[in-house]
Formats: C-alpha cells, sequence, structure tokens
C-alpha cells in the first residue's frame, strides 16, 4: 500500500542523471512513497538499461538531456565519479534553476559548482547499498546557499530508501563514506567468514548461512531497538568463563577492535585522495 506524498513532491520533476542500481533503488522508493512515475526522469545512454527501467518503473528514460531535463527542477546526479566533469558540462546551461544532487563518491560541491558554470544550489548525499531493500542509510551536506524547502526536498528523496543523517562540514562526507557507505562490505566481509567456519564446524552451507544472516539482522535490530549501548549488550552475551568469553578473548588478541578502526581510516583517507584527484578535472 503507498503512502501519502508530501506536499513538496507535488511540485517536483527529477531527473537522474544514469539509471544505475542506486538510482533504480531510489526511483522504486519514490513511487512506492507515491509519487507518480511522469514526474521521474532518466538520462542513461546504455539502451538495456532503459528499457528496464522503464519497464520496472514505467518512467520516462533517454539518451537525450534535452528530453530529460525538460521541466526537472531536481537533478540527481548518479553516475560514475569520472564521468561526472564532462557530464556537468554538458548540461550546465539546462540546470541552472535546479536543485543538485549528487550520490557521485568523492565528488566536491566546490569542483561540482566549477563544472556547472558557479551554480551553488547544490546537495552532496552519500547513501549506501541497503538502500536497495529500502534499509540505506545516507549522510547529506547542503552548500550554504540551499534553502530550506530544498534541504527538506532532497531529505524527503533520500527517506525514501531508508533514514538520513546531515553533516555541517564536507570534509565529514569523507568519514560517512568510511562507516556506512564502505561499512555494507565490511559486514559482507564478516558474514564470509562467519558461513565458511560454520560449514568448517559441520553445517551445511545453507544453515551456516541462515545462522549467520539472521544473528547478525537480529543484533543490529536489538541494538538499534534498545536503550543500552553496544558495550552493555556485548557483556549481557557474555558469560565469565563461557564460550562468548572464549571467542571475545580470540578476537582481542587479533586486535579485532584496532583492525576495524585502521579499515575505516584507510577508507576515509581514500576517500579523501580521490576527492583531490577529481578535483583536477
Amino acid at each position: 500500500m503507498k503512502s501519502s506524498v508530501p506536499s513538496l513532491f507535488d511540485q517536483t520533476h527529477i531527473a537522474f542523471i544514469g539509471g544505475g542500481n542506486m538510482a533504480s533503488a531510489l526511483i522504486a522508493g519514490l513511487i512506492d512513497a507515491g509519487m507518480a512515475g511522469s514526474q521521474i526522469r532518466v538520462l542513461e545512454i546504455q539502451p538495456e538499461a532503459r528499457h528496464a527501467l522503464i519497464e520496472r518503473h514505467g518512467i520516462i528514460a533517454s539518451a537525450d538531456s534535452d528530453e530529460v531535463l525538460t521541466d526537472a527542477n531536481c537533478v540527481v546526479f548518479a553516475v560514475k565519479p569520472q564521468q561526472l566533469a564532462s557530464i556537468c558540462r554538458d548540461i550546465a546551461s539546462k540546470t541552472s534553476n535546479c536543485m543538485i544532487m549528487s550520490i557521485a563518491a568523492g565528488v566536491r560541491t566546490a569542483d561540482l559548482s566549477r563544472w556547472l558554470s558557479g551554480h551553488r544550489n547544490i546537495v552532496r548525499a552519500m547513501p549506501n547499498t541497503p538502500a536497495l531493500v529500502r534499509a540505506g542509510i545516507t549522510g547529506l551536506y547542503a552548500c550554504e546557499e540551499v534553502d530550506a524547502i530544498d534541504r527538506t526536498l532532497a531529505q524527503q528523496l533520500l527517506e525514501a530508501v531508508g533514514k538520513v543523517v546531515w553533516v555541517e562540514k564536507e570534509r565529514d562526507l569523507d568519514a560517512v563514506t568510511a562507516i556506512s557507505g564502505s561499512g555494507p562490505a565490511y559486514v559482507f566481509h564478516f558474514l564470509e567468514g562467519l558461513i565458511a567456519v560454520g560449514h568448517q564446524l559441520g553445517l551445511s552451507p545453507q544453515i551456516a548461512r541462515e545462522l549467520a544472516v539472521q544473528t547478525l539482522v537480529g543484533a543490529a535490530k536489538l541494538a538499534a531497538e534498545s536503550e543500552d549501548s553496544p558495550t552493555v549488550l556485548r557483556t549481557k552475551v557474555t558469560s565469565p568463563g563461557g564460550t562468548t568469553q572464549a571467542a571475545l578473548e580470540v578476537m582481542a588478541q587479533a586486535q579485532w577492535i584496532e583492525t576495524i578502526g585502521a579499515a575505516a581510516r584507510a577508507a576515509d583517507h581514500r576517500a579523501q585522495e580521490l576527492g583531490d584527484i577529481l578535483s583536477q578535472s
């Protein structure tokens, strides 16, 4: 059953530049929230991808930027970061009256503005892949020139696929990338290990997978809904001299927490590096 559409959406016509997985997830979320397919258009150069978007969502998808940008007042850049400079320059004259949202990792607002002939009504978004199942979380940052209405619109667009947090400094989006943008891969990697050892201990692959995945889902849900901190929750599971303590002692010896920290800092550093590289375009 579709929910009622916020009144702010009524006058919104969105043009997605790029029709990949994240764009498709956002489109599905918006339509499920009640936005009409006629309010959404996608610029997609791959014929197969265009046809899939049209069939799946009932929207307009085209390789013609004029057709896609007609009547648009919100443009969402959902292409690879390396493609963004040339695309922005190609359509800068057609987007001067639009709120721009970019979900391209690492591309800074100063560079977007430069490629868009000085346009400053820009919001950067860092969603993550659980958006594909409406369970994502997105970090948002807006230029000072973005007014309250467009900030609200940006938030509502991303709330169609999960939760939203705002950061005050653009630099913080690199940390968002390290924690939640790259974070699902850390979780999947942990799951790979847990499933593998379950199989080694004699469980079937199917049972090992079900146990590991549901344990992670349940633990995350408990952490989200409990008033206790993760530290308290961990302590409640850990009986002195028991099985959990034995496992956690091995993790401590392997410097588990320090390894997670080093991994996230590496992702944060790489996000900064990519921003520096892309700014040369």
